[in-house]
């Protein structure tokens, strides 16, 4: 149930908080007083898209809450405690959206998604506009009518599953075909370029260690002069340069080689603490730095034993490095990326050489498939036919209620076509059940017919219905559905909406016929919280709480404002609904008479109920 609903500058309103009963409320006013700008509030904290132009001109951003009694609803409650959110039976839903039409929403304090509102949008309400009147003209909603009315959501959700899985396995199917189509072609182009690759073998980190010999070898010279001096200095071995002809002159000056001195300072200062114990330290530091020395001479020694000027081998290294650049240019562009290359090229010519096992199992499984959708199927279409004679049967009931007592509906259930027409499906033998498309939710195509006369034949609704005979046909459905007509759908229909919302259902109709619905949507309010936004004074009177949006100008803006209203404003906004702008003392008796009329019809409607559930 909605408790409270606050909206804060959102298009014309400023700020308002709404009230409301947990029976039957009313919401009136004039043409474009922002009557509907309520329920527009009401789409969006339940996850709707939000929009720039939803913000009031002149506001930073609007805010919009929801305050919902959900004691009693055991499943609602698990889900929010699964999410993480506590709730100890309310729910606070806090929408607000900026000016550059991005939103923020929460629950109960906590941040959530757009997606996980609108997952809970069915548990808290349900909206029927005048939009929705019009959209029962499209039969492709109508399955989903039928399916709410008979319990099988659970059963169809099973078979998209199956359907899905046979999708995927036929697509599967068809680009192995194609593959083998161009099989050998493709196979020699796998090669070649597979060839390419391990023709060169390159290996992970070649690159690098390629460039470091070029490196060495390009300036191999230079790096023996450098390090065979360095290595002359510490242990006077001879020269890398001067092994090729280069300067041998002695670099110490005729001197002994820096390791040699050391070593008898090392020595000395090693008998000058045998003789003073607090020179040890030091003597242990000289030796140390000895040790080191001559680890750095021993790996200069390593080095330039290895090191060479060799042409041939620079021009090796560069051949590979050239040839290591051409095929990443390729496939590259880095050779990491070659690498996965070559393993996709050798798992996509391993899959073509295993083409004809690959099927094999694409076709076992497309037939195991296929006999677990086309039995689901049947076995849904069958529980669809025989609840689809049920509903009818029960709009048919409700639409007499509703002042239609010669219309007659029939639910059509037939093959969705295979063939034939724009709407139809070419389907392959897999997806053909009993002569019907088999899709995500079956074989059946559903259509509501309508016959509004006696001795007519039952036709679509989009082709004979009048907006106010949609818009009974609408509410019977819903009245049905929502097992609001005083018995319980074969499937246990859900019941578990918290505010059963009619934006503006009474479109085209009046006089008797507005009673009527009038009465109808007040029989639901004694199972269902009802928030109705009517222009008609016959439905507006059936409500148990009144409330009038009003629009004023303030300086350069136009704002909407909502008050509830009691006793003598009602009997006016009442009078006003059936004379127009203006009252008279007739009107307002007749509004008082048809106020009192409600109300007597309530109170008998409510004794009926405690009656019957005793």
């Amino acid at each position: 149930m909605l408790l409270t609903l606050r909206i804060q500058d959102f298009v014309l309103i400023d700020e308002i908080e709404l009230r409301l009963e947990p029976g039957y409320n009313v919401v009136t006013g004039e043409t474009g007083a922002g009557k509907s700008i309520l329920v527009s509030a009401l789409n969006l904290v339940l996850g709707g898209r939000s929009r720039a132009d939803l913000v009031r001109p002149g506001a930073r951003e609007a805010i919009i809450e929801a305050l919902f009694d959900i004691h009693g609803d055991e499943a609602l409650e698990t889900r929010l405690q699964e999410a993480g959110i506590e709730c100890g039976g309310e729910l606070l839903i806090r929408r607000v959206v900026q000016k550059n039409g991005r939103s923020r929403a929460y629950m109960n304090g906590r941040m959530c998604t757009i997606s996980e509102l609108s997952a809970l949008a069915l548990s808290l309400a349900d909206v029927t506009s005048q939009h929705e009147s019009v959209a029962l003209n499209d039969p492709s909603r109508h399955i989903d009518y039928l399916d709410r009315y008979a319990g099988l959501t659970k059963e169809r959700e099973s078979l998209a599953h199956v359907v899905d899985e046979l999708n995927e396995t036929l697509h599967a199917l068809r680009a192995l075909a194609q593959r083998e189509q161009s099989r050998g072609e493709r196979e020699d182009f796998l090669r070649f370029q597979l060839d390419q690759i391990d023709t060169l073998d390159p290996q992970p980190g070649e690159l690098d260690e390629l460039e470091g010999q070029r490196q060495r070898l390009q300036h191999a010279r230079r790096l023996g002069e450098l390090t065979g001096g360095v290595l002359r200095t510490l242990d006077g071995q001879a020269s890398w340069s001067g092994a090729y002809g280069g300067d041998n002159d002695d670099p110490n000056g005729g001197q002994d080689p820096l390791c040699d001195r050391l070593a008898r300072l090392n020595a000395d200062l090693g008998a000058a603490a045998e003789l003073d114990s607090s020179l040890s330290p030091v003597a242990e530091e000289l030796e140390d730095c000895w040790a080191r020395l001559r680890d750095v001479a021993s790996e200069l020694a390593a080095y330039s034993g290895q090191l060479q000027s060799d042409p041939d081998a620079l021009e090796q290294v560069q051949e590979r490095l050239f040839a290591l650049q051409d095929l990443m240019r390729k496939h590259g562009p880095t050779l990491n990326e070659v690498l996965s290359v070559r393993e996709q090229l050798s798992e996509e010519l391993s899959a073509l050489d295993h083409g004809d096992e690959q099927r094999r199992d694409l076709d076992t499984n497309r037939e195991k498939l296929a006999r677990v959708a086309t039995d689901r199927a049947r076995k849904l279409s069958r529980k669809r036919r025989r609840a689809a004679r049920n509903l009818g049967k029960a709009i048919t009931t409700q639409l007499q209620n509703l002042g239609m007592g010669s219309a007659r509906v029939l639910v059509e259930v037939s093959p969705t076509p295979t063939h034939g027409g724009p709407t139809c499906h070419r389907a392959e033998p897999s997806l053909v059940v009993d002569g019907g498309h088999l899709g995500r939710h079956g074989v059946d195509r559903v259509e509501l017919l309508i016959a509004p006369n006696k001795g007519l034949d039952p036709r679509p609704l989009a082709r004979i219905a009048s907006g106010g005979e949609l818009a009974r046909a609408l509410l019977a459905v819903k009245r049905v559905l929502g097992g609001y007509e005083g018995t319980t759908a074969p499937g246990g229909a859900s019941r578990t909406i918290g505010v059963q919302v009619f934006d503006e259902v009474d479109t085209g109709v009046g006089g008797v016929t507005a009673d009527k619905i009038g009465r109808c949507i007040a029989d639901i309010s004694c199972h269902r919280q009802v928030l109705c936004i009517t222009h008609l004074a016959a439905i507006a009177a059936s409500a148990e709480a009144h409330f009038v949006v009003s629009k004023y100008d303030e300086g350069k803006t136009t704002t909407s404002r909502i008050e509830r209203i009691e006793a003598k404003q009602r009997v006016t906004e009442i009078g006003r609904m059936l004379t127009g702008e203006t009252t008279t003392r007739a009107s307002q008796k007749a509004a008082a008479e048809m106020i009192a009329a409600a109300s007597s019809a309530r109170d008998e409607r409510r004794a009926n109920q405690a009656a019957a559930a005793e």
